[in-house]
């Protein structure tokens, strides 16, 4: 058991950490905050305004600030960007702050459920099931490196399956910390 008082969830877009992240949040009656929609809502600007604009190095340097600020948070569920994890330091702050859960999706899985978007910088590339098996290939490890545990969010069903599924991986594995301890 790692004692925690937040739960983090991380694993590439398309994987369900938002809509996972929520149910989870629900079933523990725990706020909810994705991490890319407080960046959008502080700076009033979309994620792909920000990419366009000041490239991805300028958006991680907003992603590690408000990660930095959420993380000291307690006693939250949070669904990060798929890229949280390239900086080490984003890395740290999520182990030593929460309970991280790698929430893992196969490309065909992230492709399937990403057909319709248009709005994700990363994706807009000529051929989608390359760029994400590029990105797998450089996150999976950083993915596996940060997480107390994962879960394959494919083939499980829909969304309220996988957080039913992660509610009993959570209740064997996870202890909620005592945030005055913290």
């Amino acid at each position: 058991m790692n004692p925690a008082p937040s739960l983090f969830l991380v694993g590439p877009m398309g994987a369900g950490k938002t809509t996972v992240g929520r149910l989870i949040a629900d079933l523990f009656r725990m706020p909810f905050i994705d991490l890319d929609h407080e960046i959008e809502s502080r700076t009033g600007a979309a994620v792909g305004l920000i990419f366009e604009l000041e490239g991805e190095a300028g958006f991680r340097r907003r992603e590690r600030a408000m990660l930095d600020e959420i993380a000291m948070r307690h006693g939250i569920v949070l669904a990060t960007g798929g890229g949280a994890v390239l900086a080490p330091e984003n890395r740290r702050t999520l182990r030593e702050n929460g309970f991280v859960i790698w929430l893992d999706a196969t490309v065909d899985a992230q492709l399937a459920r990403l057909a319709r978007d248009r709005q994700r910088p990363l994706l807009q590339a000529p051929d989608r099931r390359e760029r994400l098996e590029r990105l797998a290939m450089e996150r999976n490890p950083l993915y596996a490196d940060v997480a107390d545990l994962r879960l394959a969010s494919t083939g499980v069903g829909n969304s309220t399956h996988a957080a039913h599924d992660l509610l009993d991986l959570l209740e064997a594995r996870w202890q909620r910390g005592n945030p005055e301890a913290a």
